[in-house]
């Protein structure tokens, strides 16, 4: 696939696929590529995204978005870009043996979680049966009552651990690698919310009937439910690459029509600091799409 389009998407999750109709319903020539690793394919079942009550699987909710683009011409390629650059008026893109050329480009890349140590095979089977679980925001009412580890520290494992007391009283937080590091505050706070602390470090993860049991500090421990909450990697690499203003925790920057500092490159999804929920993605690529939309407008009037 070679030649010059409208709009090229980078990334086949949630964003970048909410983006694509949006684009394509407002008649640009699009084309999204994408390398299968969205997040949202892991979610065995979300159950607040609104339109679904019993909930729906997030590789359904992605095969959908996909059918529903392609219905309005978006073509959509299995590869990754390596390489992105710009020229005067047009972005170049590789991807595999494929070079593209599009007037403006949205990145909806996306992140990786950082990950315990466990095997892949272990991690979806924890993941499928609910015992590992990367967001309180979502599914937090899916453990009420039940035993919880927050397996973090610092800032970001104190306000998840806290965040979960809202849903029962038997949550753990427990130090990854040793002794956490917690200011005296942080560590008042868990305190009087009656949240246990452990230190690690964890090891030797496996599923059982009783939950996830892994080894910490020498002594097995198993709950009903584990949180990682060990932070997430951006995918903003290519933004870089063209020059695109990064933060310093590695999402891409954007402003209120989510248009980076680089002219023509636009960012949608978790790849963008927010809210990491498909709805907040899927919010942000329809203004993205429509920013898309009326910048090339500007540029050249769309007439029929």
């Amino acid at each position: 696939m070679t030649g010059s389009i409208d709009c090229l998407i980078i990334g086949g999750g949630p964003a970048g696929l909410t983006a694509a109709i949006y684009a394509a319903r407002f008649r640009l020539d699009v084309l999204v590529v994408d390398e299968g690793r969205s997040r949202a394919a892991l979610i065995p079942c979300t159950r607040n995204h609104a339109g679904f009550p019993g909930g729906i699987s997030g590789q359904d909710l992605v095969a959908r978005m996909r059918e529903q683009a392609v219905e309005y011409g978006v073509r959509i390629l299995a590869d990754r870009v390596t390489k992105l650059s710009v020229g005067r008026k047009t972005f170049s893109a590789t991807a595999g043996a494929h070079q593209v050329k599009a007037r403006a480009v949205l990145l909806a890349t996306g992140v990786t979680n950082r990950r315990p140590e466990m095997s892949e095979d272990l991690h979806r089977r924890a993941l499928a049966a609910g015992r590992l679980r990367y967001c309180p925001v979502c599914d937090g009412f899916e453990v009420i009552d039940q035993a919880v580890a927050v397996i973090g520290t610092g800032e970001r494992g104190a306000k998840e651990a806290l965040f979960l007391r809202a849903y029962t009283p038997a949550v753990t937080l427990v130090a990854p690698n040793g002794r956490p590091a917690l200011t005296p505050a942080q560590i008042s706070d868990l305190d009087a919310a009656g949240i246990a602390r452990r230190d690690g470090p964890v090891s030797s993860f496996r599923l059982a009937a009783a939950g996830l049991t892994f080894a910490c500090a020498g002594e097995d421990l198993t709950f009903d439910a584990v949180y990682p909450a060990m932070g997430s990697d951006p995918h903003s690499d290519l933004a870089a690459s063209v020059g695109a203003e990064i933060a310093r925790d590695g999402c891409v920057k954007v402003d209120a029509h989510q248009r980076t500092s680089r002219r023509g490159l636009y960012a949608a999804g978790d790849v963008v600091l927010g809210l990491d929920q498909i709805s907040h993605a899927m919010g942000q690529a329809g203004v993205a799409a429509t920013a898309i939309r009326n910048d090339l407008a500007a540029e050249s009037p769309m007439r029929r």
